[in-house]
């Protein structure tokens, strides 16, 4: 069963009779119910009641209502206002523009407005580069989605996708100190996306691309990469890619096992799987295998295949093996899922060789749960905050644009990513690694900065970047 969650908690009113032993009663009809309590806080207190706001966790919102439903049949008790935390948070959105310097006097206004500005404007004019040293060009990021493949919602439209990307936003700024802001578009049609986007991003110094359906998100992102100056990265595939690499690369030192003789499983050949496929590769896996609704990907096969999977069909799967995922997991060491709930057992592990590594990713419910895999698995990850492992693109995204806008790269390419995985691996010490810890937490506070300092030094190497490189203190490159 699902634990209960901050994602589904509320807050409820409750007028209690002022008797002995009344709270306990409100606490075992909440407990009764399945829910977590957390803050109790008095409101107030009078000679006949008191009044508390009380927080609770629940499961999901028809749990939520049960417990409400609960707490009204506790004899002595009045339920008042519930309020969901969830929606108290997002209420006039989550993100602001803040001013960086203070207009209080004429000369400041001379200065940050007219007449002053205009000898900025035609600084710029003159050399276009400028507007990253004189505008919030060097530090702000865009955030570009259509609203059609959101979290595990799907198409959703923009503006239901918005509070997705407020959120993203957030995240950056929290971690990564980068302005991020959300432009979720009206749109589906590829050559109206890449336009628009060409169009605004003169104001940003990158791209993320974000929750935009495949496959077209491939054509959006490689038509926008040859198109635009500053780098572009489709966070779905790129820094889920990476994250899984990081993980990958811990779990190979627990298991010792040699990432060049590997057989890896990926189920859930989308975006996502298709860019994990990719990053696999260029670390130097060989064998892996590609599976989606209709089976394994491989040469020949017709059904359900795409311009990306007919390149996966042709990349991949070098032992040509066909069937569904139980052919595909004989003799596998490594599953990583990308897919849908429920899809792997307990049976089908054992298939694998010996130390399977499983990556169960589905949201919100993983492939398989860490209960059901239990001791058939040596080590085991999935995408949720409630169990070991979380293998999460905040660990990515917030320190890899850091490092882009650090270099003013001009683009992203696999060594950037590849940077990026082995840094974010290696903010896991030797003597912290563990089968229950191969990833750090994303309140990790040496995350972003090695992450970025990995892209940054990538984007040097690579000629990518569009500054020269700075000396640390020590005076080192």
């Amino acid at each position: 069963m699902v634990p209960p969650s901050a994602s589904y908690s509320f807050i409820v009113r409750l007028q209690i009779a002022n008797r002995p032993g009344m709270l306990g009663r409100v606490a075992s009809a909440i407990g009764d119910a399945g829910g977590d309590i957390g803050a109790v806080d008095l409101v107030e207190t009078t000679r006949e009641r008191t009044e508390r706001d009380i927080t609770v966790k629940a499961r999901d919102s028809v749990h939520a209502q049960q417990i409400a439903s609960r707490l009204k049949r506790v004899t002595g008790v009045r339920v008042g206002p519930i309020s969901d935390r969830t929606f108290l948070m997002h209420l006039g959105g989550k993100i602001e523009i803040r001013n960086k310097v203070a207009v209080r006097t004429r000369d400041d206004l001379s200065m940050a407005y007219t007449p002053g500005v205009a000898r900025v404007c035609l600084a710029i004019r003159d050399d276009r580069q400028r507007a990253f040293s004189l505008t919030i060009k060097h530090n702000t990021v865009a955030v570009v989605t259509d609203g059609t493949a959101v979290l595990g919602l799907g198409d959703i439209g923009p503006e239901a996708a918005l509070p997705v990307m407020e959120g993203k936003a957030m995240l950056f700024k929290e971690f990564a100190g980068v302005d991020a802001f959300p432009i979720c578009l009206g749109t589906k049609d590829v050559d109206k996306i890449v336009e628009t986007v060409k169009l605004v991003s003169p104001v940003f110094g990158g791209i993320n691309l974000e929750d935009i359906g495949a496959p077209r998100c491939f054509e959006v992102e490689e038509r926008l990469r040859k198109e635009l100056d500053i780098p572009v990265f489709h966070d779905d595939q790129h820094g889920t890619a990476v994250v899984v690499l990081a993980a990958l690369l811990n779990a190979l030192k627990i298991v010792r096992k040699d990432a060049r003789r590997l057989r890896v499983v990926v189920t859930g050949v989308g975006a996502a799987g298709t860019a994990t496929i990719k990053i696999l590769q260029a670390s130097g896996v060989r064998d892996i295998i590609g599976v989606d609704e209709h089976g394994i990907i491989h040469r020949g096969r017709t059904q359900g295949m795409d311009f990306m999977k007919r390149w996966v069909a042709v990349a991949t799967n070098p032992r040509r093996v066909t069937g569904g995922l139980g052919a595909a997991l004989e003799g596998a060491d490594v599953f990583i899922g990308l897919s849908v709930p429920g899809i792997l057992t307990a049976r089908d592990l054992k298939r694998m060789r010996r130390d399977p590594i499983v990556f169960a990713m589905a949201n919100p419910d993983p492939e398989i749960r860490p209960e059901e895999a239990g001791r058939h698995v040596r080590v085991m990850a999935t995408g949720r905050s409630d169990y070991p492992n979380q293998i999460n693109n905040v660990l990515c995204f917030p320190g890899f644009f850091r490092g882009l806008l650090d270099a003013r790269a001009r683009a992203v390419n696999d060594e950037m990513k590849l940077a990026a995985a082995g840094a974010l691996a290696s903010c896991v010490n030797r003597d912290e690694l563990s089968a229950e810890y191969i990833i750090p937490s994303v309140f990790n506070k040496n995350v972003a900065p090695a992450v970025a300092h990995g892209v940054a030094r990538a984007a040097h190497e690579t000629a990518a970047a569009g500054r020269r490189r700075r000396l640390d203190i020590a005076g080192k490159r």
